[in-house]
């Protein structure tokens, strides 16, 4: 049993001769928008460079892709860069309502955190420790005063 695997789904429907319905929607728009700015202003001196501008963009809307997607991605993109507030990175501040001293202190604490972690990583053989002696069943206080005793049926006791 074979099926029909589509093969061109990210291709528009042309709806309205060669053009798709989002494209018929912008060239429309476009052309009443230019129809109204030509009804609107007196001047055709004036006009006609609005004119060419809505007609551009109508058209770019229409056809151009950047980097295969749409035109529109583009424009929202842009207008979201435009209007959303911008975070740099790169340019360091400094801490003005700390002295250095606060600064200095934070740093040494920092290091004292980092010193202590680095000698709690020794407490993973006495946790093996207790674990062992958990296992065979010695007495917790006895194990903490001496040395486990590792006793087993085939280890003869050292």
């Amino acid at each position: 049993m074979q099926f029909h695997v589509p093969q061109f789904i990210d291709v528009e429907d042309k709806i309205f001769g060669p053009l798709s319905f989002r494209q018929f929607v912008y060239l429309i728009g476009g052309a009443g928008f230019c129809v109204i700015l030509y009804a609107l202003i007196p001047y055709r001196v004036i006009s006609l460079p609005f004119i060419a501008i809505v007609a551009s963009f109508s058209l770019a809307l229409s056809f151009y892709e950047v980097n295969g997607k749409p035109f529109i991605y583009t424009v929202q993109a842009a207008f979201s860069y435009i209007t959303n507030s911008h975070l740099y990175l790169w340019q360091r501040t400094e801490h003005k309502d700390k002295s250095k001293k606060q600064i200095e202190k934070e740093a040494e604490e920092i290091q004292r955190v980092v010193v202590n972690m680095s000698s709690d990583q020794s407490t993973g053989s006495r946790l093996a420790d207790k674990a062992f002696s958990v296992d065979v069943g010695e007495d917790n206080q006895a194990s903490e005063e001496k040395e486990p005793k590792h006793t087993s049926p085939n280890r003869s006791p050292s």
